[in-house]
């Protein structure tokens, strides 16, 4: 096992078959053409962007210039157009660059609509830029753009092998917890919810089925690369990884992530199916030539190499700190959220809040009614997330400052307003808790990485 993870993660100038780039690309080209499709026809660009009136953003990116309706429909029409370049294979490196950058682009105007899966694409697609997924079974070989390659050096495979083991281990590692092993939850809570099924309601609502789902997600998580990096059992792994996301994807509202996670896992299979599912893909479209005929081998200059073995270093080293920023700070991570996102915590946590927020100056005091300022989905997940709490307080005060507020026969006039607060939040099925006291003028506490006091203790 020890020499497979060797030959697969640091052999990195061994020759393998350019067609494992290329299924890999077709996957994640066909993938990111549905999600795309998917998201305009569901109105969801006029829903989570064009709808709210305000907009929560990324620390640190609160500068970026939000697009008017039009402008973000055709950055979307451009989205599906790069989704298609790199299915095809067609003006492959600008469309990866195209995707990476206007897919990151969208995904930072709002973190409202934060999903692992959104930022695991990022990731792959910006990885993508400079891997040579193109070299075989693509328009721009056919039209003799580039040259057709038979092999391609192996960290250029490795480097996405690296990048969905740690999607999976990180994810494992973080449900080694109380929470998800001795008391199944939030599964247990969800699974509940499916009662009204038919057939499978009243066994998935068990409490046996919630704890089975618990331990084995969680040595899924862990092991299912070990098994996928050897030959003897990568074929039932595979089969595993296609039965287990389906079967998270029917139970729990997650999107395309599990559909993902199968494209993602396909660089796993050996390298002759790939090259057979080239072939067979040849013979049907009868378009690029049969894959054997190819006789080239990339080969990449020594000066380059370096740049690669240093710049992919760096990737590996972020990748690997990034989800253990949370140990930086005091506190439950779940309560507090600081390192949560970009950790992949998946599936860990079910959190409920209610949240109401007053405008005062002096003995002058105004409920707020959120509604009026935020969409459902944004109330919803403001009321549980600390920095977007914050960052609300901050927009309220702006609305409000030297703001005169009609009431009845009463003028309230608000000058230089605090902002206060009372939240309380269940956190996996526990009773409801004080979340933020309205004590704390919350537009005077400033939306950064220092510990956040301000939150109320969090009792187990």
């Amino acid at each position: 096992m020890i020499s497979k993870i060797k030959s697969t993660f640091f052999d990195w100038h061994k020759e393998i078959p350019t067609a494992t780039l290329a299924v890999y690309r077709i996957a994640f080209g066909a993938l990111m053409l549905f999600s795309t499709l998917r998201f305009l026809a569901n109105g969801w660009v006029h829903d989570f962007y064009i709808a709210p009136n305000f907009h929560f953003s990324y620390l640190g990116f609160s500068w970026l210039p939000y697009p008017n309706p039009i402008i973000l429909y055709f950055i979307f029409t451009l989205l599906v157009i790069a989704s298609l370049g790199i299915l095809l294979g067609f003006f492959y490196r600008f469309s990866a660059i195209l995707f990476f950058v206007l897919f990151t682009y969208v995904e930072l105007l709002d973190k409202t609509t934060y999903l692992n899966h959104y930022y695991f694409v990022s990731l792959i697609s910006f990885l993508l830029i400079f891997l040579p997924a193109n070299r075989t079974f693509s328009l721009d070989t056919y039209f003799g753009f580039t040259q057709k390659t038979k092999s391609i050096p192996n960290w250029t495979v490795a480097i996405l092998k690296f990048q969905i083991a740690i999607v999976y281990i990180f994810a494992g590692i973080a449900k080694l917890e109380t929470d998800w092993l001795f008391d199944a939850q939030p599964l247990k809570y969800w699974l509940h919810t499916t009662h009204h099924w038919p057939l499978v309601g009243d066994v998935l609502k068990e409490d046996w089925v919630a704890y089975f789902f618990s331990w084995f997600g969680c040595l899924y998580d862990l092991f299912i690369v070990v098994f996928l990096l050897q030959k003897k059992y990568r074929n039932y792994a595979f089969a595993l990884v296609i039965i287990f996301h389906t079967v998270t994807w029917l139970l729990f509202p997650i999107g395309v992530f599990p559909w993902v996670m199968i494209a993602g896992s396909i660089i796993f299979l050996s390298e002759d199916i790939h090259q057979r599912i080239i072939q067979f893909l040849t013979s049907v479209i009868k378009l690029f030539g049969k894959i054997n005929e190819i006789s080239t081998s990339l080969t990449i200059k020594k000066s380059r190499t370096k740049i690669v073995s240093v710049f992919f270093i760096s990737y590996i080293a972020i990748q690997l700190l990034v989800p253990f920023r949370y140990l930086l700070y005091p506190g439950d991570i779940f309560w507090t959220e600081q390192g949560y996102r970009f950790s992949w915590r998946v599936m860990l946590m079910e959190k409920v809040g209610y949240a109401e927020f007053f405008i005062q100056d002096s003995e002058k005091k105004w409920l707020i009614k959120n509604s009026d300022y935020l969409t459902p989905t944004q109330e919803k997940m403001m009321s549980t997330q600390p920095d977007m709490i914050l960052e609300y307080a901050h927009y309220l005060q702006t609305v409000y400052m030297d703001t005169t507020i009609e009431f009845g026969s009463q003028n309230l006039s608000f000058k230089n307003p605090e902002v206060h607060a009372e939240i309380y939040v269940t956190l996996n099925g526990r009773p409801s808790q004080l979340y933020v006291d309205k004590k704390h003028n919350l537009a005077a506490i400033k939306n950064d990485l220092s510990h956040r006091y301000w939150l109320e203790d969090y009792k187990k």
